[in-house]
């Protein structure tokens, strides 16, 4: 295309592109859609591993990869299954999603034309994907007793071997389906259930994490690694609202001279008074600071950490109106941690459960974690982070600190100010009993 002929065509498209709040309302609803994206390159590069599923694919992103193709065989059995199970036509379950076709269509930011075009392959895709994704999140969370005892994927030897993989594949965001697919495959399957986007978004939580089962409701969610996120920051409403850091007023004595102050170390700040305490709930919301003492909500640190926290800062970076409190989470843990001891202080609180190894390896991934990622202003973490630097500013925490620090940091200056205090005392003593018979002889 020419010069003129491209200075023509932005004027066609501007003629059309009127301001009208019409227009602007559709376009809101095509951005709101989009929900699962394809990672930049820029974000990838720190671990490209951490973003690309390992055995299996959901979805059109990473559909027909040869290394996840041995899957194929095992959704296809699960298809079955599910179908034979529900007894209800495919046909029933297909004409349910070409209701809703082009909404799954609008989730994918990146959707390859080949998609776009051809609906029939699409609406297959999703409904073997999708009846997939149901068969793992069931056998997980409930017995099943229709597949093959000795079933390499839906077997007890499955859920110990094969699981971990899946469930990892299955909270990365190139990998997601839409959570409507599923909704709509259970409406079909049993249409008497009720709120079936919380039933769906409760085998989700079970089968992340066991442990949330104290989790009510979380709303409607976009796709697993959302339902998940959402999990990891719920918090109980009936919980005093004194314990939520937001709108708190911080003293006129907090300057700006400070906005620009890290925050210290776990051990630096253990130094200067504060005491970690872990939270009486797992919600990485659950951060608060109080008459010196931090609390921190515990944390297990294994292999997949650090896959589902980049994927979760991740969408929280793509998708507007996610929300920023992982990434705000992570930007704090980076501060308090730099090395291993303050690993180590942390978990002797019960604060960090380490699965991987060693204190320095966890120290270093919350480190790799925090590259290029900022505080949001408007966090409520940010909030604590200048209450617990104006505490550490007080003359007396600063001077405390820096006496441990300098002479009780090691066994050794430990012992150097213990030999220096006995060997003064015993200087006193010495010059008091020569001075003494000076002033008061014998007789």
């Amino acid at each position: 295309m020419g010069e003129k002929g491209w200075v023509i065509k932005i004027n066609d498209e501007l003629k059309k592109m009127a301001a009208t709040s019409e227009e602007i309302q559709t376009e809101m609803e095509i951005w709101k859609k989009r929900c699962i994206y394809k990672v930049a390159p820029c974000v990838t590069e720190i671990n490209k591993k951490a973003y690309k599923p390992q055995v299996v694919s959901f979805g059109p992103y990473h559909h027909g990869e040869e290394y996840l193709k041995p899957m194929e065989e095992h959704k296809h059995r699960a298809l079955l299954h599910f179908l034979k199970r529900s007894k209800k036509p495919l046909e029933s379950y297909v004409e349910a999603l070409s209701q809703v076709v082009e909404d799954l269509k609008d989730s994918y930011e990146t959707l390859d034309p080949v998609w776009k075009q051809d609906t029939d392959a699409f609406l297959q895709l999703m409904i073997l994907d999708g009846c997939f994704m149901l068969e793992i999140l069931r056998i997980a969370t409930q017995m099943m007793n229709d597949y093959a005892t000795n079933d390499p994927i839906f077997s007890n030897h499955g859920k110990l071997y094969i699981m971990p993989y899946i469930k990892r594949d299955m909270l990365m965001l190139e990998n997601q389906l839409p959570l409507l697919v599923l909704e709509k495959l259970i409406a079909v399957e049993n249409d008497k259930v009720k709120d079936k986007d919380q039933v769906v978004n409760k085998l989700i939580l079970k089968f992340c994490n066991p442990n949330t089962s104290a989790v009510s409701s979380i709303g409607k969610c976009l796709h697993v690694l959302d339902a998940y996120r959402k999990g990891l920051l719920w918090k109980d409403p009936r919980r005093k609202k004194s314990h939520n850091n937001r709108n708190i007023n911080i003293p006129s004595a907090y300057s700006e001279e400070d906005e620009g102050e890290i925050i210290r170390s776990a051990t630096e700040l253990n130094e200067a008074g504060i005491r970690f305490k872990k939270s009486k709930t797992g919600s990485l919301q659950d951060i608060t600071f109080k008459g010196g003492i931090l609390r921190l909500p515990p944390i297990l640190v294994d292999d997949t950490t650090e896959s589902m926290l980049l994927n979760q800062i991740a969408f929280e970076r793509f998708h507007v109106g996610a929300g920023n409190e992982v990434t705000s989470y992570i930007f704090f843990m980076d501060n308090i941690i730099d090395n291993a001891g303050d690993v180590s202080l942390l978990h002797s609180q019960g604060i960090i459960q380490n699965a991987i190894g060693s204190d320095k390896a966890v120290a270093k991934l919350f480190n790799s974690l925090s590259k290029d990622i900022t505080l949001d202003p408007e966090s409520s973490l940010d909030v604590v982070h200048k209450k617990v630097h104006k505490y550490c500013k007080k003359p007396w925490n600063e001077w405390r600190a820096n006496l441990i620090h300098t002479y009780f940091r090691s066994p050794w200056a430990i012992l150097s100010v213990f030999a220096a205090v006995l060997l003064f005392a015993l200087t006193i003593i010495q010059t008091f009993y020569g001075v003494y018979p000076y002033y008061h002889p014998r007789g």
